[in-house]
């Protein structure tokens, strides 16, 4: 595995989730998109998700740092994974099920316990069931499922090719 490959991989996941978290972002304040709960939390983790990439790209890990941030996108891919996972399933539940608000994200934080915060968030509101924007008839969450079911697959992938890597080169005189 070179460490081009790597470095361009690491850049891609970079170029990608900050094109995403941009995106969403603009069409939330331009485009006057309601902000679910969950949405927030999913720009969060593909921020973070960039945030760790571009780490990456500009260090140029090496035999056990390259381990180390495929397996931070893996983890990263998996939160994502299980956060957009919720929101496409909350779309598809009639919105009267649901809550029909919630207090913003620092006024929980404040007054409820981080997991409290976290099982509110996850419950739900009618916000999170309206679909008000579709791209090749996929909603905002779909697309960022798909987005954290590829750097899933992708960040598996490369773990496990870094991790073989890395214990053969270690395994050599």
């Amino acid at each position: 595995m070179s460490l081009a490959g790597s470095r361009s991989l690491f850049s891609l996941v970079f170029l990608v989730g900050a094109f995403a978290s941009w995106a969403a972002f603009n069409l939330q304040a331009g485009g006057g998109l309601d902000s679910c709960p969950l949405w927030g939390v999913q720009r969060g983790l593909m921020l973070l998700l960039a945030g760790t990439n571009l780490l990456a790209a500009l260090q140029g890990p090496m035999r056990w740092g390259r381990p180390l941030y495929w397996g931070l996108n893996l983890l990263l891919g998996v939160l994502g994974v299980i956060t957009a996972g919720r929101h496409v399933l909350l779309q598809n539940i009639p919105s009267e099920q649901l809550l029909a608000c919630l207090p913003d994200m620092p006024f929980m934080l404040r007054h409820l316990s981080w997991w409290q915060a976290l099982q509110l968030v996850f419950m739900g509101t009618a916000d999170c069931a309206e679909v008000s924007w579709t791209l090749l008839d996929m909603s905002l969450p779909e697309w960022s499922l798909l987005f954290f079911l590829l750097v899933l697959a992708l960040g598996g992938y490369r773990l496990q090719r870094s991790l073989r890597a890395a214990r053969q080169a270690a395994a050599l005189p």
